[in-house]
């Protein structure tokens, strides 16, 4: 028997859902509240959500005077620090609408993927959601080792629905689907569904995002996308301002399938 459906996303018992920093930092920070009211829609059918959210340093940045992403480190992370607060205070700020109260969790990579460490962030994780608390999870870009990152929070948002056994990751970017090409040139083609085993040949995906605030692209969304679905996670990529649709399960973005259910098992 295979994972989630397409056709049942409303259904999902538990959703990951990522935005990326250009979808809710800069002249977008208003997007905030349409993904808040699609998070809340979900979250008040019962559903257990968990929102990866990039978007601190991005966030920081008008607070430090500055017009691009810092090049070095030591900057990137102060800047993390103070956008980081923002950030998570822009979405509680949100959230109070609905009486949803949001939880902050910042990760680095060796919590994901060693234990006791990984066993701990699965604990924190789940008591969360069952005290009915959204927790929201970046990556600690304020202490992670450079070298040691997950190198964009596609990765985060996979290696976190597959460290808690989500049903669907949804990740949310400026553009509504993946393509054949990037969207941009002649000749692509919107996917709409990508089967476990298609092995993707002949296909251009961009490594690089829209705008100069985030890190990821369409490449890392394929590769975060099969390292979820082999673990049974299906996987939806889309646009934030679709993000409501796609909790819906309306026909939008591409759908990754997942693995049967019999090769998560040994996989988990």
């Amino acid at each position: 028997m295979s994972g989630l459906a397409r056709d049942n996303v409303a259904g999902a018992k538990r959703v990951v859902v990522k935005v990326g920093s250009s979808s809710i930092s800069g002249e977008n920070s208003d997007q905030i509240t349409p993904l808040v009211d699609a998070l809340a829609e979900a979250y008040g059918r019962g559903t257990e959500v968990v929102l990866i959210s990039s978007g601190a340093v991005a966030t920081g940045m008008p607070f430090l005077n500055l017009e691009e992403r810092p090049s070095d480190v030591a900057t990137q992370q102060a800047a993390a620090a103070v956008g980081q607060n923002v950030l998570i205070f822009r979405y509680q700020e949100s959230l109070d609408r609905y009486g949803i109260a949001a939880g902050t969790v910042l990760l680095t990579e060796g919590d994901a993927l060693k234990e006791p460490h990984r066993s701990n962030t699965r604990r924190a994780l789940e008591r969360l959601l069952d005290l009915r608390i959204l927790p929201v999870v970046n990556e600690n870009d304020t202490v992670a080792v450079y070298g040691l990152r997950f190198g964009s929070n596609d990765r985060l948002a996979a290696l976190v629905a597959t460290l808690i056994h989500a049903d669907l990751l949804i990740m949310l970017s400026d553009v509504d689907a993946l393509y054949t090409k990037p969207p941009h040139l002649p000749g692509a083609e919107k996917l709409d569904f990508i089967a476990a085993d298609d092995p993707l040949d002949g296909f251009e995906f961009s490594s690089s995002g829209a705008t100069g605030v985030g890190t990821g692209g369409a490449s890392t969304k394929v590769v975060a996308a099969r390292l979820a679905t082999k673990a049974g996670t299906a996987v939806l990529v889309t646009s934030t301002e679709l993000a409501a649709a796609a909790l819906r399960g309306d026909n939008v973005g591409t759908w990754f399938e997942p693995t049967a259910s019999e090769e998560r098992r040994a996989l988990l």
